[in-house]
């Protein structure tokens, strides 16, 4: 064992580090960091399991917390955001990558004639509010000069910020973020609808033969707006099982889709901001999947890729944050009316309702004018219920990042459910423990939450754990062996 002074020692990282490394049961401390593959901010808990034979009653094997080194059990966060935990957000890339490659060539309980099905990439943008700093290009892919007369590179600060903010609809950019969840479910009903009247039937009989299936992902652009990509698929009534019929084509679905766009709309009214009409922008792109091996760009293995890579992005992509502004002792409102009507300001936000003063904020002046709108809107009641106060981070959106539609393909959770079964089944088969019979074996346990993160000296095993392993990544890609 290594014997050190550590009050010789500057660092209370590095002092927890060595009090962690001269514990007599590190292995145990240093296995658990290891098995959450580098994950920021694990959850600790504490409790007890027990596995029981139900024939006999018999106490298989047990397990509680206070044998952990550290009193705790650690799991994974499973925060899908790069921005909080690369290893979890990778994690959650890869089933979601999985989780659309199902359903656009098979596998997953999903049978491979799927991949001759109808099916089509779709990008949703927004329209404009306001122009801003881009690279527009020519028709040959060169690089033209912006509306300001300048060429910005590619991390010019300035790219998707408006060129006159005093002219820029900052409302209607945050009410479309908060609304675009509802224009797409107008997209898919109005989608079902163009689809039944293009091939000649009526709702009810087109919803007998055929079925719309698609999966989609949230991206933020540049200028803090949202868009969606989307793959959508056309299935027999009965989902993946069956094909549609033989009359809905590609074509068919292209024609559909941008009918379907052109349609869905928003109405929102207000004192405030007057009567808008929210909708979909012009540009709008329609591409036909191929199979995989083709020389087209969309492919099914191409198109995978690019939707899960998304997935696990959020606003901070934007330049924005990725943890709610939200004061959680007054959930956002600012002050606690009493009974009589009195306004009681909470401590913690003195009134404000945000956990920290815009101003301090690290934000570009756009995004941090997009989060003021969004508080000032969030006051008004006939904004209530779109919480803007509450989801001031995300400039208004709250929808699901990932969506899919029942039938699509397999779900996260069967995806998650596997995994845990064959990490179960690799667990008893390293302790040399008998693989446990479902119908004969019952797991009973009681957990309590402890808190999240690791101890200062635990964070530092934990991020070398997730740099040797993307270098490990890394090496593998270039072709190592």
């Amino acid at each position: 064992m290594v014997t050190l002074d550590l009050r010789h020692v500057a660092s209370p990282a590095v002092r927890d580090l060595l009090r962690l490394v001269n514990h007599p049961d590190f292995e145990r401390a240093q296995q658990q960091i290891e098995r959450l593959g580098g994950c920021t901010e694990p959850v600790r808990l504490t409790g007890r399991t027990a596995t029981v034979d139900t024939t006999t009653g018999e106490v298989l094997r047990s397990y509680t917390t206070s044998e952990e080194p550290t009193g705790s059990l650690l799991t994974a966060c499973g925060n899908r955001r790069a921005s909080r935990c690369p290893a979890c957000s990778r994690l959650y890339a890869a089933d979601t990558y999985h989780l659309i490659r199902a359903g656009l060539s098979g596998g997953k309980n999903v049978p491979d004639t799927v991949r001759t099905h109808p099916r089509v990439f779709v990008t949703l943008t927004p329209p404009s509010y306001g122009p801003v700093h881009n690279r527009p290009t020519t028709p040959g892919g060169d690089i033209r000069p912006c509306r300001c007369r300048k060429l910005h590179k590619p991390t010019d600060p300035l790219l998707g910020t408006p060129l006159n903010p005093q002219a820029y609809d900052y409302a209607g950019a945050v009410l479309f973020n908060a609304h675009a969840g509802a224009l797409w479910a107008r997209f898919t009903t109005y989608l079902r609808r163009e689809l039944a009247a293009r091939l000649g039937l009526t709702q009810k009989a087109a919803h007998a033969v055929l079925r719309v299936s698609f999966a989609k992902v949230a991206e933020y652009q540049q200028r803090g707006l949202v868009h969606f990509h989307a793959v959508i698929r056309l299935d027999g009534p009965d989902g993946t099982s069956k094909p549609p019929p033989p009359d809905a084509t590609v074509t068919v679905l292209t024609d559909a889709v941008r009918a379907a766009a052109a349609r869905a709309r928003v109405t929102v009214a207000s004192d405030a901001v007057g009567e808008r009409e929210l909708g979909w922008g012009e540009q709008l792109d329609v591409s036909e999947i191929t199979s995989f091996g083709t020389d087209a760009e969309f492919t099914d293995q191409a198109v995978a890729a690019y939707v899960a890579k998304y997935a696990t992005k959020s606003a901070d992509a934007s330049g924005a944050l990725d943890r709610s502004l939200c004061c959680r002792p007054c959930q956002g409102r600012g002050a606690t009316v009493l009974p009589h009507g009195t306004p009681l300001p909470c401590t913690a936000c003195d009134g404000t309702g945000q956990s920290r003063p815009l101003r301090r904020l690290a934000v570009a002046r756009h995004v941090r004018q997009m989060i003021r709108t969004c508080w000032e809107l969030g006051k008004l009641p006939e904004f209530a219920a779109l919480k803007l106060w509450k989801w001031a981070h995300m400039l208004g959106f709250r929808g699901h990042f990932s969506t899919k539609s029942r039938r699509y393909s397999t779900t996260l959770g069967a995806l998650r459910a596997a995994r845990r079964a064959w990490r179960t089944e690799r667990a008893h088969a390293h302790a040399g423990l008998p693989q446990p019979d479902p119908t004969t074996t019952l797991v009973v346990g009681q957990w309590s939450y402890l808190g999240s993160g690791y101890s200062p000296g635990a964070a530092l095993l934990a991020a070398h754990v997730w740099h040797r392993r993307e270098l490990e990544r890394q090496f593998a890609a270039e072709g190592g062996c």
